[in-house]
């Protein structure tokens, strides 16, 4: 059968030092990275897609569009959505939102495409 629009994922995390911009190399303050948001966007991106695809099967991220809204401290409980919106052949594009509380972080697409994994890898420098 496979995915269809409507599928949702989700993904959550306590920002933690390895989250921040300034670990990561993509800014000058303790705040959670974008970098990490995008990370976990990801994430929900493909709990959304569990149980879904065939076996051997995976995707792979080919596009990010990504509005980082607000900034967060360590210790803040973060937590992103994503929702299957729209599926082109072996392309999946979903919606995505990040937040904490009530407050909204970030919005954006993420675009994955189908793969076999076995080819894939083989297919890797």
């Amino acid at each position: 059968m496979g995915p269809k629009p409507g599928a949702g994922g989700f993904a959550e995390v306590v920002v933690g030092v390895e989250h921040l911009a300034t670990t990561l190399g993509s800014g000058s303050v303790e705040v959670l990275g974008t970098p990490a948001v995008v990370a976990l966007c990801e994430q929900a991106t493909m709990t959304a897609l569990e149980g879904l695809l065939r076996p051997g099967e995976t995707t792979v991220g080919i596009r990010v569009v990504l509005d980082h809204l607000a900034a967060v401290g360590p210790g803040a409980t973060v937590e992103a959505r994503a929702s299957l919106e729209k599926v082109s052949g072996r392309r999946f594009s979903f919606g995505v939102e990040v937040s904490s509380g009530d407050r909204l972080l970030a919005v954006g697409e993420i675009v994955r495409h189908r793969v076999d994994r076995q080819r894939f890898e083989k297919g890797l420098g």
